[in-house]
């Protein structure tokens, strides 16, 4: 009797122990703090002139689901708009949080200040060639990675425009100024080319922080201070979402070489990073040996802190 008793409730355990698991629910908290995070990174590139809010945002992991959440926003808007939503919130806390000091030190130690963002970028190369692994390259590939890097470093050779006068603009100017709020939207998307620097050269970029400042914010020239702004985020928002839905459509017809294409733009951009920063703030050389040495160590902190992000995120992926 006891060994029928015994075998009849050892199915029962056997049964108990092969129950499966019920898989635990993400946290939805942490996973929305991570993207404020995340979205704070990508304000905060803003910041930099050189700097692109899409590189930083291939660096973290999520551009293809930034992009295809833009492209995809009235297709699946409850979804997009609770991914988009932390990220805006963070780039708005990233950008009001730092921006002054950030300024401070673009404005005294500029190079040192670039140095630690440059070693942040370049520490978080790996998480982005990650992308590319899976045999020998093509030539079609190697094309894809040169054609961006040479144009990205391009720009620090290009010739600033003349500022040009926001103030008083004839109905052209302001249809001209919709196309480059579209080119700006560039450093939304496009890893490793920066709207700042892109605004810079053509002549927008101060006449557009001066008159938000200066002006808009000051009460002054209210109207047309408006009219600007309104006519340049027409430009945005339009750029914003067609530059989202190509990117979208080549990360899944071409998604190898669209990642090598995007290297080739982080890598080009790095020189570019460090021309303009000269360029804004007047700053060449120093002569103190101090200032280079503090630059590297910077550089280098950099690079050691993203490894250990990259590293980091690369384990808690494979533990999921």
């Amino acid at each position: 009797m006891e060994e029928n008793k015994q075998s009849a409730e050892a199915p029962q355990e056997q049964g108990a122990e092969l129950r499966p698991i019920p898989e635990q629910e993400p946290n939805r908290l942490v996973e929305f703090l991570l993207n404020v995070l995340r979205g704070a990174a990508i304000g905060i590139a803003f910041i930099i002139p050189g700097f692109s809010g899409g590189s930083v945002a291939a660096i973290l992991g999520i551009y293809e689901k930034l992009v295809g959440s833009v492209a995809d926003l009235f297709k699946h808007f409850k979804s997009s708009i609770l991914f988009l939503l932390p990220i805006l919130l963070g780039m708005i806390l990233g950008i009001a949080a730092l921006i002054f000091p950030i300024q401070w030190g673009l404005q005294n130690f500029p190079i040192p200040t670039v140095s630690l963002f440059v070693g942040l970028a370049l520490g978080g190369l790996p998480s982005v060639t990650e992308k590319v692994k899976g045999g020998r390259p093509k030539w079609t590939h190697i094309i894809a990675c040169i054609v961006p890097l040479a144009v990205a470093a391009s720009l620090c050779f290009l010739p600033l425009a003349g500022e040009v006068d926001l103030l008083h603009q004839n109905f052209g100017g302001y249809l001209l100024l919709i196309l480059i709020g579209a080119v700006g939207a560039c450093a939304l998307v496009v890893p490793g080319i920066s709207g700042s620097m892109l605004l810079l050269i053509f002549g927008y970029y101060n006449p557009l922080v001066q008159l938000l400042t200066g002006h808009l914010l000051m009460g002054q020239d209210v109207g047309v201070s408006l009219l600007v702004f309104l006519c340049t985020g027409i430009g945005v928002v339009g750029g914003f979402f067609g530059i989202s839905v190509l990117m979208k459509y080549l990360l899944k017809k071409f998604p190898r070489g669209t990642y090598f294409a995007i290297i080739g733009f982080i890598i080009g951009s790095i020189p570019a990073v460090y021309t303009s920063v000269v360029r804004e703030s007047g700053t060449m050389l120093m002569s103190n040996p101090w200032y280079f040495v503090v630059a590297a160590l910077l550089l280098l902190v950099g690079i050691a802190l993203s490894l250990c992000l990259v590293c980091f995120a690369k384990k808690k992926s494979d533990n999921s």
